[in-house]
């Protein structure tokens, strides 16, 4: 019977042995291919599949090992489905935590002020870990998708920076923005000047975008849709040139021209009354407050400083000598 102690002390000790090893390896960094690795588990994968995966990506050790630590702890089933990364000095333990809690590492894209849907699209197309799904599809199409067939897609998405996990979709992305500035719209609505010219939020969105698109002081666009509001109630030309410009599309090629005033298209507003059909960019918070909310001014023109700022004037002789000071001797021609 002693040799049937010792081999069973000596299957003891391999077992301790064992143990310690374990515990020691899972308190030790996990040697890694790159200062950081990144892993998606896509939905359906199993914890064999899923150790396998980090090997694959960069992650230098036995995928049987890493397999079988996940099917020891107990937490094997639940681990989220999603997109993770790991950086130097983390731990087997910090590994199978992450996944366990959905600790996901995310990418942004950032939409601008004053971006048109093109710029948007080209954004979506260009973001880092971003499943493109609407590259082959039409601008109509698109909204038809986002649940609003028909409606233009012009300035219907926020400017912001939006965070998405690794293998989402465009789409995913421009929905979050597209309920976003249907909020921040239905919010700055709800706050109106009760005597405003205008109808419903869409013409608000639309007063909004040109507001963005003619000032990036954000201290001006109060007074600056205080302006355009006033020629609004007198049934004056909006004269906005970025209107203008958003008409003439690719065709536009940097200089505004005398023709270009004169060319009528549903945007040029020096040919037609009233606002265009649709926003001609993004605007952003501060820019929809201003067509809710202008400034009570009895301006009817303003003209650029050249430093960002606009100098604004009652009379159309007051405003020819701020553009002979402003503009013409400087040989450009954005006055208002």
């Amino acid at each position: 019977m002693r040799w049937l102690r010792r081999l069973l002390g000596a299957f003891v000790l391999l077992a301790l042995m064992a143990g310690a090893a374990a515990l020691w390896w899972l308190h030790r960094p996990l040697e890694l291919a790159a200062p950081s690795v990144e892993f998606s588990v896509e939905p359906g994968m199993s914890p064999r599949q899923i150790a396998q995966g980090w090997v694959d990506a960069g992650v230098r050790t036995s995928p049987l090992v890493l397999y079988e630590w996940f099917r020891w702890s107990g937490d094997a089933r639940r681990i989220r489905a999603g997109s993770y990364e790991i950086r130097t000095g983390a731990t087997p333990r910090d590994l199978l935590r992450k996944m366990v809690l959905g600790d996901e590492s995310l990418a942004t894209v950032r939409f601008i002020e004053g971006w048109t849907f093109r710029q948007v699209r080209a954004a979506l197309a260009g973001a880092e870990g971003l499943k493109p799904t609407i590259s082959a599809m039409s601008d109509a199409e698109v909204m038809a998708a986002l649940g609003a067939p028909g409606q233009h897609p012009e300035g219907r998405f926020f400017p912001d920076t939006y965070a998405y996990s690794r293998g989402s979709t465009d789409l995913a992305v421009l929905q979050r923005a597209y309920r976003a500035m249907a909020k921040r719209l239905d919010e700055a609505w709800a706050r109106r000047h009760p005597d405003l010219p205008l109808r419903s939020q869409d013409e608000a969105l639309i007063l909004a975008s040109i507001v963005e698109k003619e000032t990036g002081l954000a201290s001006d666009r109060p007074q600056v849709a205080g302006v355009f509001v006033n020629r609004l109630r007198i049934g004056m030309p909006l004269q906005t040139d970025p209107s203008v410009i958003y008409g003439l599309g690719e065709a536009f090629d940097g200089n505004l021209r005398k023709r270009d005033l004169q060319t009528d298209t549903p945007y040029n507003t020096y040919t037609r009354p009233g606002l265009p059909p649709t926003p001609i960019a993004m605007p952003g918070k501060d820019s929809l407050m201003a067509a809710v909310q202008p400034q009570r001014t009895k301006a009817l023109y303003f003209v650029a400083r050249g430093d960002g700022s606009s100098v604004f004037s009652e009379s159309l002789a007051e405003h020819n000598r701020a553009v002979d000071k402003y503009q013409r001797r400087q040989g450009a021609s954005s006055a208002r």
